[in-house]
């Protein structure tokens, strides 16, 4: 039985809770034991489902519905655990209820649902918040008036951000870096630096902001400069940087920031570690990799997210240890449509088309849908073994059960399929029936398949297409030269050398003549691989897969759909 006092701030018992199970659990313990009524559990309880467990943000708004009369605490509190979660948008949703009920908001009220609106990219929204603000009063409030500069200065007017920045605001070191922040987003780096020198003291925020401001921009030189100075650095420094040589592709350097990390003692996280797979997979640095591996199961990060299965199932593919991808993928407790598509494309290109497929149905079994990229892989599976029945299966079931539009990487591998299969005149009427106008690279496909099965009348046509789309291509040329050789004909090869002299062309030295494994479609194909690293922007942001959605205030038409 509860006790009262067991039910407390910062009591064990929620302490304890730290999933959405044991939330419920509690939950259901508190309306057996008659304490849905009491003022202090309930607090405890939304502020546990908002705030301290992650992901549970419905639910919160669930319970807070269920209360009478929330006080405003409990309303602050949601709004809190609203702006902060991966669902902004619910900040303002519940602000539109606090108005429609003549809830008056306090200067703790603003500042969670501004930084909801600067999440959120919604700047017409955060200028009704401010006319707000002033209404009530509070815009000389220290709270208030930095998450205002902080808006302002990412998504509203920066000279509006600057004039609330003028007078009292300027002792405020948060008020400095919100400004800076807001320069630096907006890609203005030679104010953010001018504020940032000019602040009386820095702390470690204005020191970040800077470092990713110049991050943002590629610039990684004055970025490591600034690193240097850094007084004392934090996680978020050392990823800035990390994620600055990333997508620089100066992947090494990435993992040499690491071994400066883990020298000075700096304890890196899961957005750490996903960027250094990333470095590894594109250095195709298995050994390391596995090195990143071992570390990550001894931080207890491996069954934290999905994202690191993500991450190592790319990278082993990637490094070529598929047999260590799959392990990984079947150990993982939670999948997504990533993670499924790593391993059904990373088993498509390592050969394993059996298990390849085998992967894909077992896909279809669960609550997981398909998507293009799934089919991409499906249909690399079947190319790359001769399988073309099931191939035309697989892209009849994308379109037909699956509503699928087939993109161009679709009809690429259908080509191939057919191209490989020696079914030349299949695949030219597959083109003919293509919903838009192909690309050279499938010309070129069927062009080599053209080369390998020795096909002259048809390498002809197939050149005489992609010569529609370009002219300045060595290996088009060589390609048709090549097929004109291996039937003898002489002839036709002295016209392709021909139009190549009249068109200019001229065959680079070092080049392979051959084009057997179609390397230009191979290449074109794994764009389509699930892309896990982490950019700049997550970094930055802490992994935030937030994404700018429709202001309700540029709309307000709709706005009553938005409001609960």
């Amino acid at each position: 039985m509860i006790r009262k006092t067991s039910v407390h701030h910062r009591s064990p018992l929620w302490r304890n809770c730290t999933n959405l199970r044991s939330l419920k659990q509690v939950h259901a313990r508190m309306i057996i034991n008659a304490f849905n009524s009491d003022r202090t559990a309930l607090t405890e309880l939304i502020y546990a489902a908002a705030i301290s467990i992650q992901s549970t943000i419905d639910y919160a708004h669930q319970l807070f519905d269920e209360i009478s009369e929330p006080d405003l605490f409990m309303w602050n509190t949601l709004l809190r655990g609203s702006a902060q979660s991966s669902k902004p948008h619910l900040t303002i949703s519940l602000y539109y209820k606090m108005e429609k009920l003549f809830i008056k908001p306090d200067h703790y009220t603003f500042p969670f649902v501004l930084k909801a609106c600067t999440r959120l990219s919604w700047a017409n929204m955060g200028q009704l918040v401010h006319g707000k603000v002033t209404k009530h009063g509070l815009e000389s409030n220290k709270f208030t008036r930095n998450a205002l500069i902080y808006f302002q200065a990412n998504c509203g007017e920066i000279k509006t951000a600057s004039l609330l920045f003028d007078g009292s605001a300027k002792n405020d070191v948060v008020a400095w870096s919100a400004l800076t922040a807001g320069y630096a987003r907006r890609g203005n780096l030679n104010m953010a630096r001018k504020v940032f020198d000019e602040m009386p003291v820095k702390d470690l925020v204005s020191w970040n902001v800077m470092i990713t401001g110049y991050v943002k921009q590629g610039e990684m030189g004055p970025a490591r400069e600034l690193f240097n100075l850094v007084p004392k650095r934090d996680v978020v420094t050392w990823n800035a940087m990390i994620s600055g040589y990333l997508l620089s592709n100066e992947y090494r350097k990435a993992l040499d920031m690491y071994e400066e990390m883990r020298s000075a003692n700096e304890c890196p996280d899961e957005v750490t570690m996903l960027s250094l797979l990333s470095a590894c997979a594109n250095l195709g640095a298995l050994e390391t990799g596995e090195k990143i591996n071992r570390s990550i199961l001894e931080m207890g990060l491996g069954a934290m997210s999905v994202f690191l299965g993500n991450a190592l199932i790319d990278m082993y593919s990637k490094c070529g240890n598929i047999e260590k991808a799959f392990s990984v993928f079947r150990l993982m407790r939670d999948k997504d449509v990533t993670s499924w598509n790593s391993v059904i494309v990373g088993l498509a290109f390592s050969g394993c088309t059996d298990k390849s497929i085998s992967v894909f149905e077992d896909m279809r079994k669960t609550k997981c849908k398909p998507d293009e990229i799934t089919f991409v892989g499906v249909l690399i599976a079947c190319s790359h073994f001769g399988r073309v029945d099931e191939g035309r299966a697989h892209f009849n079931l994308m379109r037909n059960v699956y509503n699928i539009c087939p993109n161009v990487k679709h009809y690429g591998c259908m080509v191939d399929l057919f191209g490989r299969a020696g079914l030349l005149e299949e695949a030219f009427e597959f083109i003919g029936k293509m919903e838009f106008e192909p690309n050279a690279i499938i010309w070129r496909t069927l062009l080599g398949a053209c080369r390998v099965h020795c096909n002259v009348e048809m390498g002809r046509r197939a050149n005489e297409e992609l010569l529609k789309l370009r002219r300045d291509a060595s290996g088009d040329y060589v390609l048709l030269s090549n097929i004109y050789a291996s039937n003898g004909e002489w002839c036709g090869v002295e016209n392709v050398r021909r139009s190549m002299d009249e068109s200019g062309v001229k065959k680079e030295r070092g080049f392979s003549l051959v084009d057997e494994d179609n390397n230009e479609l191979l290449d074109f194909l794994l764009d389509s691989m699930p892309r896990v690293r982490a950019t700049a922007d997550k970094i930055i942001n802490s992994m935030s897969t937030i994404t700018p959605m429709k202001d309700p205030a540029k709309e307000p038409e709709t706005r009553s759909q938005k409001e609960p």
